[in-house]
């Protein structure tokens, strides 16, 4: 008797591609860019599991980050903006720029959270002072809205001013921030910003 199966062409399986876990640089780079969600969605979630024990377990702040955003937007799991602001949170205790920055935009523009000016405009600044461009152009954005102090002024010129900005865009949009502030400070204190950028 003849095997049945023995006159059926042979399948041809294509190989499973086996997602490497992100690199912390990688990781940082895509949260810089906003590619992170993308990226966790571009491997079809197969990292939600090892993402989620180094957020959780671990405590790595790139991945509470990311773990955070995944919880809050819904990306690859049950949406829970709680939970997900609370990884935020956590990464930004940890010192982390972008998550510093990202809450406080959502604090500046009542995204998930209530608006809260004062607590926006501590949160920008801190990632700021860590050299985080988006949060340097941010600050200064809160501070020509009226937000922080004019004795601020001084050190968010300085901060801008010594950035290296690669971006023909983002270098208009931050020689205009400057104009803007400078337009409110005394010249010497233009000056010593300039100096010490």
């Amino acid at each position: 008797m003849v095997d049945p199966a023995a006159k059926l062409p042979p399948v041809s399986v294509a190989p499973l591609q086996v997602v490497p876990l992100y690199r912390q640089d990688e990781l940082l780079d895509w949260i810089e860019q906003g590619r992170h969600l993308k990226q966790v969605k571009q491997d079809r979630c197969q990292l939600t599991q090892d993402i989620e024990a180094r957020a959780n377990v671990m405590k790595i702040p790139s991945y509470q980050f990311l773990w955070g955003d995944m919880l809050a937007w819904g990306v690859c799991v049950k949406p829970d903006a709680e939970q997900g602001v609370k990884f935020l949170w956590a990464a930004a205790d940890q010192g982390l720029a972008p998550a510093l920055e990202q809450l406080g935009r959502y604090y500046w523009k009542g995204i998930l959270v209530q608006k809260d000016l004062l607590r926006a405009e501590t949160l920008m600044r801190e990632a700021a002072s860590q050299g985080l461009l988006k949060a340097q152009l941010e600050w200064i954005e809160m501070l020509l809205a009226g937000l922080g102090s004019p004795l601020d002024y001084e050190e968010a010129y300085q901060l801008l001013h010594g950035a290296v900005i690669g971006d023909k865009a983002l270098h208009g949009r931050a020689a205009s921030l400057l104009s803007r502030l400078a337009a409110r400070m005394p010249a010497n204190a233009v000056a010593r910003a300039k100096a010490m950028g």
